[in-house]
């Protein structure tokens, strides 16, 4: 049965974030200009198409369906289901003439260049599902309108020059909920979302009647869901009977540590991810492809020429926000996007040492042995002398050094890292002190390794911070 929506109990804003990245994940690709060919084919996941385009190759799949487990902690549990997709939307530019308009390529107006494009409108419904009962049962439908919408393109002394015309196709879809087992306070939940649509005679049409980038925030009152990935002792049956199709169900938001593999919010996204993602802090925004190339990306638009930039703007307003960002961007913030050394396991008040001996009976691949070691801060003893980032040493390559090795024989070099590798050896990596893209190297984290008796410390010469860290 269906409930009256329910506030969630949950602050949502961090899985908002996530889930609008999953949202548009693919929506437009670097470098953001409808001429280039990786956007001629678009929306790559989460695409639910009308029936039976799929068998005729003219679409996607009209369902995705998934199965999680919830932990009832009250009397009267209940599931919230918010669907969420982008409805395509047609953007055609036409021209002003004097029978009316007439649909051209492109068209400038006030220096400002349009072009035709598929654009994207957010939808998504929302409704409250009990979960006490064996065979509880919940159905909403989703019914999304054709539209058409234009805006008049002006000149700057009134005169209208063209229009944008707006079309969308209607969307219908089912979003179904069923509940059982019960086993004792955990009960596993199926959810279906299927697109019940008119069906399409092409491929165009198809993408027009889809559901894209379709996805579901699951939020639980007097409950909470059990991780499918490292489920508690207690549901590690239920959850292994869990299937899905075409979706993968993760916990949401922040962790709970009194309640390890548990929380009120799970995300059923069309991408893999793990439990409880988020999105960096030092994100300045969506990128359209994938949320961990920031970097990379922002510094590729930065090297568009300003015509290519042009053509970005006129491609899309999400485009046009992403090219005035990185523009925009400060050189503190541009760092920030290079990442942050993240382990929760380790001590960062912990003084530079030589590195740790890995304990007798510990395997490598272990966590144990894995954070034993700080490569930025651990010393070797080299000729008695420590040798940790900042130390001066010069470059004594041996016989087994490769060719190029032994190109720097005798050159100087400063420490960057000091590195433990799996069968106790210890590298150090370095950079040339003479060479002009020192910095850059070691900003890159591309260092030269020399095992310890292939260096010599320079002696009087105290630790030096690389002009990065000064800066």
């Amino acid at each position: 049965m269906t409930v009256p929506r329910q506030k969630q109990l949950t602050d949502t804003d961090q899985v908002r974030a996530v889930a609008d990245a999953v949202l548009y994940e693919g929506y437009l690709l670097y470098p953001y200009r409808a001429s280039s060919r990786k956007n001629q084919s678009r929306w790559q996941f989460g695409v639910l198409g009308p029936p039976g385009v799929a068998e005729a190759g003219l679409g996607e799949p009209a369902s995705l369906a998934t199965q999680t487990v919830v932990r009832m902690l009250g009397a009267n549990p209940v599931i919230e289901v918010t669907l969420r997709f982008l409805q395509l939307q047609r953007r055609m530019v036409q021209r002003r003439t004097d029978d009316g308009f007439e649909t051209v390529p492109e068209l400038v107006v006030a220096g400002r260049s349009w072009v035709g494009w598929d654009e994207a409108v957010e939808c998504s419904c929302a409704f409250s599902v009990a979960v006490a009962t064996e065979n509880a049962h919940g159905a909403a439908g989703v019914a999304v309108p054709a539209g058409e919408d234009s805006e008049l393109l002006d000149e700057p002394d009134g005169t209208v020059a063209g229009r944008l015309l707006r079309t969308r196709r209607a969307v219908r879809a089912t979003v179904t909920v069923e509940v059982g087992p019960i086993a004792g306070d955990l009960a596993r939940v199926g959810v279906t979302v299927a697109n019940t649509g008119d069906t399409s005679v092409d491929a165009d049409d198809a993408i027009g009647r889809s559901l894209i980038g379709a996805h579901l925030i699951l939020a639980a009152a007097e409950a909470r869901f059990v991780s499918l990935l490292e489920p508690p002792a207690d549901a590690a049956a239920i959850a292994g009977s869990c299937t899905h199709e075409r979706c993968f169900p993760v916990l949401a938001g922040d962790p709970d540590p009194a309640v390890p593999g548990e929380a009120p919010v799970v995300l059923v996204s069309p991408i893999i991810l793990y439990d409880h993602p988020r999105v960096a802090e030092q994100s300045g925004g969506d990128l359209f492809d994938a949320t961990e190339i920031d970097e990379i990306l922002t510094l590729r638009v930065l090297t568009l020429t300003d015509d290519e930039k042009a053509q970005a703007r006129a491609t899309d307003a999400r485009a046009a926000e992403i090219v005035d960002r990185c523009e925009a961007m400060t050189p503190e913030q541009l760092r920030a996007l290079h990442g942050v050394l993240r382990d929760p396991d380790r001590d960062p008040d912990r003084a530079a040492g030589p590195i740790p001996d890995v304990p007798d009976g510990v395997d490598w691949w272990t966590e144990e042995a894995d954070t034993s070691v700080r490569p930025e801060c651990d010393i070797v003893l080299v000729q008695g002398v420590p040798v940790a980032r900042g130390s001066l040493v010069r470059l004594r390559p041996s016989r087994r050094a490769d060719a190029q090795d032994l190109f720097f024989r005798d050159r100087l070099a400063r420490v960057a890292t000091v590195h433990g590798d799996v069968d106790g050896e210890t590298h150090v990596g370095v950079v040339l002190v003479d060479d002009p893209a020192a910095d850059l190297h070691e900003w890159f984290g591309r260092y030269l390794y020399f095992a310890p008796d292939e260096i010599d410390p320079v002696p009087g010469v105290p630790v030096q911070p690389s002009r990065n860290e000064e800066s």
